[in-house]
């Protein structure tokens, strides 16, 4: 079975075409965050969804893991990822907690935010904001907009919490967890220095639930040089930070978390299918490619041969062969694609799965550090043993690399209908190519 013979692989999406503001985010994801699909994404079938990749409803070559590794060896962002993992989590978790500990994180709403936001420029909620520009121009005068700071505005609460760390067998942020006292006293540092620049006041430790643990993913993937650094304007880190600093509620990470989604959704998964389509690697692909033209080029040859000698017209067909089997090559390897692995439905292993076998220890171990959404590590994999052991590997030899078989249903119908699209275009073109020689008198030089 295949998939109609106009079907186009998911176009290549570049972090420019990604960069799409805010808002624009959020409608252009509209109903695609809870369609099962990746809304946009055009050329990718149900069976290899986001949302079914992410559920573990997927074979090998497009698991979770292989996302995973994807977002770290080639696309760079595997934050993303190790963040969005970790928001469905907690917000799976929090829901389990009994309802008065939950009435301690109350909800951010839009009305909090903007709350807030006045509160930064010293407006209370019944006066109208004064833009930045008029400010600037009444400044120093007595026309001046009062300014006050969060932190002024906090010390004088009188209803302010004293900070607590919570004890509830829930609670998932101890410092023992995390590695010891001073790996804790590290990230709680990192995370005041964050707040510092937001000109926020830090408390350490309150009552709210996973409060330990909100400041260690603020120390992870929002502070400025983080090691899992999301990629936030300083606007949303901003807002971020202030929604942080009043409630660990999931609803606090709500803006954040639909940038994270819509990246992941509408540029990495696209791409991700696309990578996962080719099923040999560069040097393959290049060879393959090299293979094809060899073949058209045999193929010109031998009809020009036979046009220059006394052979009847009939025997100029033979060149069709060349034809026929150098375009289909080249047109399945122009899309990423082996012909002859996929005869076989097979793939050739990733650099980072060759040494697997070698290394399982080093192996079981890098998945547990890119699974691990709040580890302290980064995504740099340039000290991997494999790295070095695969740029000595010589050339003939990344060529036929080692092969699996691909247990993905769905991709092999995708590499099949490339198949059929690549035969089919190669016959339009023998055709052509075959009548034009056919054509043309006999040279009779032989």
């Amino acid at each position: 079975m295949v998939y109609s013979l106009t079907y186009r692989r998911p176009p290549h999406v570049s972090s420019s075409n990604a960069s799409t503001i805010g808002d624009e985010k959020i409608r252009s994801m509209g109903g695609s965050v809870h369609s099962g699909s990746s809304g946009t994404s055009f050329g990718i079938p149900n069976a290899l969804s986001f949302d079914r990749i992410i559920a573990g409803g997927t074979c090998p070559p497009c698991t979770t893991r292989d996302f995973m590794n994807y977002l770290i060896y080639i696309e760079y962002a595997a934050e993303n990822l190790q963040f969005f993992l970790w928001h469905r989590d907690y917000v799976k978790r929090f829901a389990e907690l009994p309802p008065n500990e939950q009435a301690l994180a109350p909800e951010w709403t839009v009305e909090h935010a903007e709350a807030e936001a006045l509160a930064s420029q010293g407006v209370t909620s019944g006066q109208k904001p004064i833009s930045r520009e008029v400010a600037a121009v009444f400044k120093g005068t007595d026309f001046a907009p009062p300014t006050a700071s969060l932190v002024e505005l906090r010390s004088g609460d009188p209803f302010h919490t004293p900070p607590r760390t919570p004890t509830t067998g829930r609670d998932s942020a101890t410092p023992s967890d995390f590695g010891g006292g001073d790996h804790a006293r590290s990230y709680r540092e990192t995370t005041a220095g964050a707040f510092a620049e937001a000109d926020l006041k830090w408390q350490p430790f309150t009552i709210q639930p996973f409060r330990d643990e909100i400041s260690r993913i603020i120390a992870i993937y929002v502070a400025d040089g983080s090691p899992r650094q999301l990629n936030l304007s300083s606007k949303e880190r901003a807002s971020l930070l202030h929604a942080l600093s009043n409630t660990t509620h999931p609803s606090a990470i709500r803006k954040v978390i639909q940038t994270v989604e819509w990246s992941l959704r509408h540029q990495s998964h696209p791409n991700f299918i696309r990578w996962t389509i080719c099923n040999g690697n560069r040097p393959r692909v290049i060879f393959a490619r090299g293979l094809g033209v060899a073949g058209i080029l045999a193929g010109v040859l031998a009809a020009l041969l036979i046009c220059l000698s006394h052979a009847g017209r009939g025997w100029r067909a033979l060149s069709a062969v060349g034809f026929m089997i150098g375009t289909a090559t080249l047109i399945a390897a122009w899309k990423g694609m082996c012909v002859v692995l996929h005869g076989m439905h097979h793939r050739h292993l990733r650099p980072w799965e060759l040494f697997a076998e070698d290394e399982k220890s080093s192996d079981v171990e890098l998945e547990k550090v890119s699974f691990d959404t709040l580890g302290s590590s980064t995504n740099s994999f340039e000290n991997e043993p494999w790295v070095a052991k695969y740029e000595k590997r010589n050339l003939l030899r990344k060529v036929f690399d080692r092969e699996v078989w691909i247990q993905e249903p769905a991709l092999r119908q995708i590499q099949d209908t490339i198949f059929l699209q690549a035969v089919g275009g190669a016959l339009l073109i023998t055709a052509v190519c075959v009548g034009i020689f056919v054509a043309v008198p006999k040279g009779n030089y032989y």
